[in-house]
């Protein structure tokens, strides 16, 4: 993922799910997100890709929190307990987290930047649009998060999480 470009005074964003259970407001510093294509994202979503805004932990408010889901041994995605609205994704161990750019009240505010874990994509679901790629075995902290939790042989993705 890329790092965000810094725009100083923009206001907050909120978003929920669809039943209105769950309610947030978030104050990033920026307004870029990005679509992950990873096998763990689609089954979660149920979609081809998931939109995601990346932001610190500290920049979201929950007015009413999201159930958990543990996606593995490192992370857990929130989501509404009644209507199901996938609302986020977060490593346990890190200050950052991911916000479902369809869960917010004004999805047109966030602007895609990176097709992420692109080795996964489903090329019949892709339109070109001239976004970087970027796989997921090249991300170091990524790879490095799964080979803390599963082993030094782990292949990343579902089978290694309904493996144990």
């Amino acid at each position: 993922m890329t790092e965000a470009t810094p725009t100083a005074g923009l206001p907050a964003l909120t978003g929920g799910c669809l039943c209105g259970g769950v309610r947030y407001e978030a104050r990033p510093d920026h307004r870029e997100g990005y679509y992950c294509h990873c096998r763990m994202c689609q089954l979660a979503f149920g979609n081809t890709r998931a939109a995601f805004m990346n932001l610190r932990k500290s920049e979201v408010t929950w007015a009413s929190p999201p159930q958990y889901f543990a996606s593995s041994r490192f992370a857990r995605r929130g989501f509404c307990g009644r209507c199901g609205t996938p609302l986020s994704f977060e490593y346990l161990k890190s200050e950052r987290m991911d916000l479902s750019v369809g869960s917010l009240d004004e999805p047109g505010a966030v602007k895609p930047t990176l097709h992420f874990a692109i080795e996964s994509r489903i090329a019949a679901w892709h339109a070109e649009d001239g976004l970087p790629g970027e796989r997921m075995d090249e991300n170091q902290r990524i790879t490095q998060f799964w080979k803390q939790a599963y082993g030094d042989d782990v292949t990343p993705g579902v089978a290694a999480t309904r493996a144990t």
